[in-house]
């Protein structure tokens, strides 16, 4: 890893944990230089602001994620459904992990904040299209109908999170899925996605 790159992930680590303690307002660019060292221009080399170095770090964990596992995805020689319902998994399991819906919490707290909605909304569609990609080639095969291969995937995100992520960022539910729930959440997800796009018969 690059001297650049190792930087870029100081600041991130430590501004993580300032924001998930402190909140967006108490947690300053000042003490993140302070703890991580360098200079405020340092910071700003890598983000352009506060706004951007916030949904960063909160976001930074799900494009590992998400891009590791996609690339998976593409290499892994499963027929679709096995390896969109292998993906989802993974998917879901990350996505109802405590750490992962305490940092939804707080996008979505800081979320009307100037540029911050807007910012966090750009990442997850970036972050969508590495699925898409994915999807377009399963379009290209044959093996589902041609659309939008972008709207899919939000489509496919949605679905997998119906069932119990929503109920978890409203605190109607405190416990994460274990991993028979997880699967049959995702199973039932994927069927419903796989029929939805299913190839128009001739």
């Amino acid at each position: 890893m690059k001297n650049r790159d190792i930087k870029r992930q100081a600041i991130l680590d430590t501004a993580y944990r300032l924001f998930t303690t402190h909140g967006f307002d108490k947690t300053t660019i000042s003490e993140i230089t302070r703890q991580v060292g360098g200079s405020k221009a340092t910071i700003y080399s890598h983000f352009g602001s506060k706004e951007e170095l916030f949904v960063e770090c909160m976001m930074a964990a799900a494009e590992d994620y998400i891009t590791s596992n996609v690339a998976l995805l593409d290499s892994s020689g499963s027929d679709p459904g096995t390896a969109l319902r292998e993906f989802g998994a993974g998917f879901l399991s990350f996505a109802s992990s405590p750490d992962s819906v305490a940092t939804q919490r707080l996008l979505v707290a800081e979320a009307a904040r100037s540029g911050i909605g807007r910012l966090f909304f750009t990442k997850i569609t970036n972050l969508l299209g590495f699925v898409a990609a994915f999807l377009s080639k399963l379009m290209a095969a044959g093996v589902l109908r041609t659309d939008d291969a972008q709207l899919a995937a939000a489509q496919l995100r949605a679905l997998l999170e119906a069932e119990v992520v929503e109920s978890l960022l409203l605190h109607v539910r405190e416990n994460s899925p274990d991993e028979k729930e997880i699967l049959r959440a995702v199973g039932r997800a994927v069927a419903v996605f796989m029929r939805a796009y299913a190839p128009t018969a001739r």
